[in-house]
């Protein structure tokens, strides 16, 4: 399935000399094998909420091929940082998902929480 949709994809980006990919659950927006969304059985995703507090913790199930509203388990975390960054290491230790992934959704989700705080002047 990679070398299918490696060169030729809807969510590619191209510009620049570099290729990014906005698909779903791709943690760093690089169009790799690592990060890729669409093709693991695993993956995970961070994205903000709807109203802008907190992160949305987005993780696939391996096991409902066939069932498209059972493939994605979202998750909303409002509790604070630090419990929120916990609760991503947790889940992704504790489920067996990509352990390589899980300082690549810390980051991604520690900037999100960054950058919806008030700004202070």
């Amino acid at each position: 399935l990679w070398g299918i949709i490696r060169n030729n994809s809807c969510y590619l980006l191209k510009g620049n000399g570099q290729t990014y990919s906005r698909e779903p659950n791709n943690l760093k927006s690089k169009n790799s094998f690592r990060y890729n969304g669409l093709i693991h059985k695993k993956t995970v995703g961070i994205e903000a909420c709807k109203d802008g507090k907190g992160v949305v913790l987005r993780t696939r199930n391996p096991h409902a091929k066939g069932k498209p509203s059972k493939t994605y388990t979202q998750v909303e975390l409002k509790k604070g940082g630090r419990k929120t960054l916990s609760t991503i290491r947790k889940v992704i230790r504790g489920n067996r998902y990509r352990k390589d992934l899980k300082m690549a959704a810390v980051r991604r989700a520690s900037a999100l929480l960054q950058s919806q705080k008030p700004v202070t002047v």
